[in-house]
């Protein structure tokens, strides 16, 4: 088999990548390698700035991503070795695949605790099998302890709902991984946090895909990764009529033992010397770059375990490509922007990807992205919309700088990261409408010392002032 553009990898990087190389060179063959039939496309693109979007990320059957261009080919296989002398791959099942350029983007594999000791109650969430099967414990189960401090930790206390959880975390704070002390604070405070959830299902307004028996059954490796709304398809209830939430601060799980005749399946030992007897322990606790596979020389890696790339998304070895969490970004990063493997990251990288390899191809010059001037992401945690600008938690700032507060219990929470009088970093939690002017004022560093700490008065229109 023979194509000019090889993608491996079906999620946000590898779909984005594919469908800005349909559009970039529609004469030219593209091939999809991916180890499942569902795969992730991002669609309703709202800009919220100059570096970003607001986006939803859709779980289809990949046939219509092919439907939709000619030049497109699917394969559904596992990556095994790449040759890049020759400029061909061999997949798992022994299909040979000869390209003129490859992009990988096969993501990331869940960082899960009990890996190594077998324990089928210890459960990772990452994909669409995982969490039904998450689903199939919490029907029955009393207590489930969650451990990790990430998003998808937070979205699963939020919206796990008649058992009781325990919730240990290594850091003084929830949700560390996004957010500082004091909108943990706003969030574990809040109305919303407090009630958790309600009665009512959530409806997916679009259509949801799954895979079919035969392809679930097959030897082609994990199932998709999960999309941003992937809770909204579920209804995660256990058996009580109540909810119940403990958290647990600054405590990692040392030890979990396995009780075949006690009333509870496991026994969570955490450093701090407690101890808690479960149904299930929840890993969401990272994940580490999936870079298993073999080539005919060394591709240099980053710290991390990602493939370094530069910022044409080559990697160390020549016509190697590299987009999304399989990544670790190299090049000399703008002074508001680093890496963080998130879905708008993925689809910045695997379309800057595409646009290297077409220029690559057509011998044209080609500049970087201006999205990676300005680290910019939006989520949604406890109820809440989040935006995060720039060093929004003054990361490698050290101790210059400060920070300008404002918060409305249940409504909102805005912080501004000062130095030298100038923008540096955000963080708006709800509806502020803010998110474009601080995104104009981190990238112009605009000298902010005439407007002190009125910068953030409520009856200041600062929104309308500086556009």
């Amino acid at each position: 088999m023979n194509t000019t553009f090889l993608v491996v990898g079906g999620g946000i990087a590898g779909i984005t990548c594919v469908e800005h190389l349909c559009y970039l060179v529609p004469h030219e063959t593209v091939t999809l390698l991916t180890a499942s039939p569902l795969v992730k496309n991002v669609t309703n693109l709202v800009p919220l700035g100059k570096t970003f979007y607001k986006f939803d990320v859709n779980e289809i059957d990949a046939e219509l991503i092919k439907k939709k261009h000619p030049s497109l080919s699917i394969v559904y296989d596992k990556l095994k070795r790449v040759d890049s002398r020759e400029k061909k791959i061999t997949t798992d099942n022994g299909l040979v695949i000869e390209y003129k350029y490859i992009c990988l983007c096969m993501g990331a594999v869940p960082n899960i605790i009990s890996q190594g000791l077998n324990i089928d109650r210890v459960l990772g969430i990452r994909d669409s099998g995982s969490v039904k099967t998450y689903l199939e414990y919490v029907k029955s189960a009393k207590r489930l302890v969650v451990v990790g401090n990430g998003g998808i930790a937070s979205e699963l206390i939020y919206a796990t709902k008649g058992v009781e959880t325990i919730w240990v975390v290594k850091d003084k704070y929830i949700s560390s991984t996004f957010i500082d002390p004091g909108a943990a604070e706003f969030f574990r405070t809040s109305d919303k946090f407090i009630a958790k959830s309600t009665d009512e299902k959530s409806v997916v307004k679009r259509m949801v895909y799954s895979e079919d028996e035969q392809r679930k059954s097959d030897s082609l490796g994990r199932a998709a990764a999960l999309g941003p709304d992937w809770l909204k398809g579920f209804d995660i209830s256990g058996i009580s009529q109540s909810s119940s939430l403990r958290i647990i601060y600054e405590s990692e799980v040392i030890n979990i033992v396995e009780n075949d005749k006690s009333e509870w399946p496991l026994t969570v030992n955490l450093s701090d010397g407690q101890s808690f007897d479960c149904d299930a322990l929840i890993s969401a606790t990272g994940v580490e770059p999936c870079s298993s596979f073999e080539c005919d020389q060394v591709v240099e890696l980053g710290p991390d375990g990602g493939l370094a790339v530069d910022w044409r998304m080559n990697t160390s070895v020549d016509g190697i490509y590299a987009a999304g969490d399989i990544c670790y970004a190299k090049w000399p990063h703008a002074p508001q922007w680093f890496q963080i493997r998130l879905w708008s990251q993925a689809m910045q990288m695997g379309a800057m990807a595409a646009k290297s390899m077409h220029a690559h191809l057509t011998s044209e010059p080609i500049l970087q992205d201006f999205c990676f001037e300005l680290f910019s992401h939006t989520t949604n945690l406890f109820g809440y919309q989040v935006i995060l600008l720039g060093k929004f938690n003054g990361q490698g700032l050290g101790k210059n700088y400060e920070i300008l507060l404002r918060t409305t219990p249940n409504l909102e929470y805005i912080k501004f990261v000062m130095a030298d009088n100038r923008l540096q970093g955000a963080i708006l939690i709800g509806e502020t409408g803010l998110e474009e002017t601080c995104e104009n004022l981190i990238l112009n560093q605009l000298d902010l010392s005439p407007y002190g700490d009125d910068i953030l008065n409520p009856d200041i229109d600062i929104e309308d002032y500086f556009d």
